[in-house]
């Protein structure tokens, strides 16, 4: 068999691990099998319980109605006990929130998993509107992006867009992986942000997907960007979900918003700027979702500001990687925004990337404002970013 062709042999489990889950199993197996074994008899009895007619404690009779978008999560939170997000989860269980439940409580398996149990670590009050969004403005990779118009660039310019598109991949995918890792902690109670992380999970990955296949179309991918590297491990390590969103959806995410913007300015195909063009409506809400969520956790916790700040200021956090551009997509950007590698046309692209970093600082300095920080500190924060990544 041709050694390429050949599969790995999947590896047996550890035992250890096994074991462990087979004991839980086991403590947990008569407790399962009372209340199946309770319906066995039921039915051989040629009984039935019909105990899910009884509508006491349930929000039956009060329907929700569609409006001119279809039926939305805003028109389901419409109908009085569905739209009622508790502060803090006590059910870490899979049964949905307005369901019919306390009654079975103690029949309930607890989900250990689900750990992040106040609304304030993950909560949005735009997070609804954006789900919805989302879900209208999907596209396709494969088919959306008009692939066979691509035509071949002069090298240089070739070379600098498979480089910025290399360089987007790298950072795309942490994107996806950062609330990957936290969407499974969210207990059911949180849906609406299960269901808009989802959806920031499955845009991460299209744009991993386009911006890969773009470097390959055009000639390969290039050189993988190290310096950036730290920042990404620092968006993942992040001790807790809002810390990580400041760094990801506030920070890293407005960063990358200005690079889609600009890259559809200075792309020198019509194919690269739909590209852009699309992933730009993507990573607005992810922004607009990280904004959103840290003016819900600084409304409540007045603390939270200055400890965003202290991790800042602090030289030796990560925190300060989070925003500039790294020397692979610097240079990259100054060949696009010249359109050719000639002296002349290096200074005029060099100035139009400066251009792209005051944006960048416009940008950062107005979303720290939002979330109250005051005019100098700022401009204090989005300055040593900068002077920290370049």
């Amino acid at each position: 068999m041709d050694e390429a062709a050949r599969l790995d042999v999947p590896q047996p489990p550890d035992d250890e691990e096994l074991a462990r889950y087979e004991h839980r199993f086991r403590e947990e197996q008569q407790r399962w099998q009372e209340i199946l074994h309770r319906n066995a008899e039921r039915l051989a009895r040629g009984e039935y319980s019909l105990a899910w007619l009884d509508t006491d404690g349930a929000n039956w009779g009060r329907r929700a109605k569609p409006s001119s978008r279809g039926l939305t999560f805003m028109d389901v939170h419409n109908v009085k006990g569905y739209g009622d997000v508790p502060k803090h989860v006590v059910w870490r269980n899979f049964a949905a929130r307005g369901s019919v439940r306390d009654r079975y409580a103690a029949e309930m398996p607890t989900n250990d998993n689900y750990d992040v149990l106040d609304a304030i670590d993950v909560w949005a009050d735009n997070v609804n509107t954006l789900y919805e969004e989302a879900k209208a403005r999907q596209w396709n990779a494969t088919r959306d992006i008009p692939w066979a118009e691509l035509e071949p660039l002069p090298d240089d310019l070739e070379k600098a867009t498979s480089q910025m598109c290399t360089f987007l991949t790298e950072v795309e995918f942490i994107a996806g992986d950062f609330p990957a890792k936290w969407m499974y902690r969210i207990p059911q109670d949180f849906l609406e942000v299960k269901n808009f992380l989802s959806s920031q999970i499955m845009d991460e990955a299209r744009h991993q997907e386009v911006f890969r296949k773009r470097a390959i179309a055009g000639g390969g991918l290039l050189h993988a960007a190290p310096g950036f590297e730290w920042a990404l491990k620092a968006i993942i390590d992040a001790p807790n979900h809002t810390m990580g969103t400041f760094l990801l959806n506030v920070l890293g995410e407005g960063l990358v918003l200005s690079i889609f913007r600009s890259g559809e300015m200075i792309a020198k195909t019509h194919v690269d700027k739909e590209i852009f063009r699309r992933c730009l409506q993507d990573e607005a809400r992810h922004v607009a979702y990280g904004v959103a969520h840290l003016e819900h956790h600084l409304a409540a916790d007045l603390g939270l500001r200055d400890r965003l700040r202290a991790a800042v200021l602090r030289r030796h956090d990560a925190l300060a990687q989070t925003a500039g551009l790294n020397e692979q997509v610097f240079d990259a950007l100054v060949v696009l925004a010249a359109g050719a590698w000639t002296p002349a046309a290096i200074g005029r692209g060099h100035a139009l990337v400066e251009g792209l970093q005051a944006e960048m600082d416009d940008g950062r300095r107005g979303r720290l404002a939002r979330l109250g920080f005051d005019e100098h500190e700022a401009a204090e924060l989005s300055a040593l970013h900068t002077r920290n990544f370049m």
